[in-house]
C-alpha cells in the first residue's frame, strides 16, 4: 500500500488539516485542491420572497471571531501545503468575496508564484433575494505554483481540445452542483457549498497526470477525492467532520477508476527529437536507397552525409520536398516515405521506433502501439538489416 508519511493514500482521514499535514512529508504532493471556509460573516436569517427559508452557509466551521482569527488560521494552512507541494506541483484554492483576497495575500507572502486566478462562473446561481446588492454569480480560484521557476504540469492541448479547439479561457462557465450530484440527508444539503464534479475534473485533468497524489486539506463531500479516483489518481483528504468523512467514503465506494488507456494524453505527446541523420547512422534509413513521396511522384536519392536529392535539387529532407512543392518550407517528415518490402513506410514513423530502443527518456507506449501494430517497426528493421 503506498503511504504518504504516516498515512495511507486513496483515503480520508478526520481531523484538523493543520495538524495532520504536519506528518506530511516535504515536497511529496502533485496537486493541492483547497476549499477552505470561506468566513462569510453572514447575520442572520435569509428568506425567500415566499418567506422560505434559503438553505445558506451557517455551519459552525465558516465562523470565525475576527478577521485576524481567520487570516491566522489561513497562515498556517497555506504554510503547510507550502511545504508539502513538490516543486513542480499545482495549488489550487477557491472562495469568494469575502475571503479570496485575503487568501492570495497570505499565499502571496509565503511565496507561491500565482498563475492564474479562474472566474468560476456559475450558469445557475442563487438570486440575490433582498435586492440590495449585484446577484453574485461567481467564485473565484487561484491556480498557483511554489515558485515562479516551477516546472508544472499543464495540458494545454488537452485543454484546448475540450474547449472546441479554442484556447481555454479564465472565465469558467459551469453550474453549481445539482440534481442527483448533490447529496443530501433527509432532503437537506449534506453539505452547504458542495462542488460540482465538472470543476474539479477540469482542474486535475488539465494540472496533473495519472498516479499523481492530489491532495485535498479540506473535502467535505469528496468530490476531490472521488474525481481523483475515476481519473486514476492517488489521492489523500480530510476534514474535521465526522459526518463529511462518513460520506465520502460512502462515495468512493461507488466510483470506479476509468481504464488507464483513457487517461492518456495522446495530444500532448511531443515528436521525438530524432534528427534525420540519426536515421542514417542507426541503419534505419539505409545510403543509397530512396525516399518517395506518397503519391511516389517523386523519389530522392539518400546520401551519407544526410542529404537528399530529387529533380536536381539538393539538400534536406524539409528544403527539397519544399522546392517541389513551391513552398517556402515544409516538414519533410510528413512528405516523405520509403520501401519496406510490401509496406511503404512514412519516414517519420522510424523515429519513434529510435526513440524506443536508442533514447533513454521514458516513452509513451500507448501512443506508438496507436501509430503502428505491436513490434511493426522492430519487424521491418531487422528485415531490412538483414537484406544489406
Amino acid at each position: 500500500m503506498d503511504k504518504l508519511g504516516i498515512f495511507e493514500l486513496n483515503k480520508v482521514y478526520q481531523g484538523d488539516c493543520i495538524e495532520l499535514m504536519k506528518e506530511i512529508p516535504d515536497n511529496s504532493v502533485d496537486l493541492i485542491f483547497a476549499d477552505p471556509p470561506y468566513n462569510l460573516q453572514l447575520n442572520g436569517e435569509l428568506y425567500r420572497p415566499n418567506q422560505t427559508k434559503v438553505d445558506a452557509v451557517d455551519d459552525e466551521w465558516d465562523k470565525f471571531e475576527s478577521f485576524e482569527e481567520y487570516d491566522r488560521f489561513t497562515y498556517l494552512w497555506l504554510k503547510e501545503a507550502y511545504r508539502i507541494l513538490k516543486n513542480s506541483g499545482s495549488f489550487w484554492v477557491i472562495g469568494t468575496y469575502h475571503n479570496i483576497f485575503r487568501v492570495g495575500t497570505i499565499l502571496q507572502n509565503i511565496g507561491f508564484w500565482i498563475l492564474n486566478d479562474i472566474i468560476w462562473i456559475k450558469t445557475n446561481p442563487m438570486p440575490n433575494f433582498k435586492g440590495t446588492r449585484f446577484n453574485n454569480a461567481h467564485e473565484t480560484l487561484i491556480w498557483a505554483t511554489k515558485s515562479k521557476n516551477s516546472n508544472y504540469t499543464f495540458h494545454y492541448h488537452s485543454m484546448k481540445a475540450m474547449n472546441d479547439d479554442l484556447q481555454m479561457r479564465s472565465d469558467w462557465y459551469l453550474p453549481i452542483c445539482q440534481g442527483e450530484e448533490r447529496i443530501k440527508i433527509n432532503g437537506q444539503k449534506a453539505h452547504s457549498t458542495q462542488k460540482p464534479s465538472e470543476l474539479l475534473h477540469r482542474i486535475i485533468v488539465s494540472t496533473s497526470n495519472p498516479e499523481d497524489i492530489v491532495f485535498d486539506p479540506f473535502c467535505g463531500s469528496g468530490t476531490t477525492p472521488a474525481v481523483a479516483k475515476r481519473l486514476g489518481r492517488r489521492f489523500l483528504a480530510f476534514d474535521k467532520e465526522e459526518l463529511y468523512i462518513k460520506i465520502t467514503n460512502e462515495r468512493l465506494a461507488k466510483i470506479k477508476p476509468l481504464d488507464k488507456r483513457l487517461l492518456s494524453y495522446k495530444i500532448e505527446n511531443k515528436k521525438p527529437k530524432v534528427p534525420f541523420g540519426n536515421l542514417i547512422e542507426k541503419g534505419y534509413i539505409k545510403i543509397g536507397e530512396y525516399l518517395y513521396s506518397k503519391d511516389k511522384k517523386f523519389k530522392a536519392l539518400v546520401f551519407a552525409d544526410g542529404t537528399i536529392e530529387c529533380d536536381g535539387i539538393v539538400g534536406s529532407i524539409h528544403k527539397v520536398s519544399a522546392k517541389l512543392l513551391n513552398k517556402e518550407s515544409f516538414n519533410g517528415w510528413s512528405f516523405w516515405f520509403v520501401q519496406r518490402q510490401d509496406d511503404f513506410l512514412n519516414i517519420d514513423e522510424l523515429r519513434y521506433d529510435y526513440e524506443r530502443n536508442f533514447l533513454k527518456y521514458k516513452q509513451n507506449n500507448d501512443l506508438f502501439s496507436a501509430i503502428l501494430p505491436k513490434n511493426y517497426l522492430e519487424n521491418s528493421l531487422n528485415k531490412m538489416i538483414n537484406k544489406i
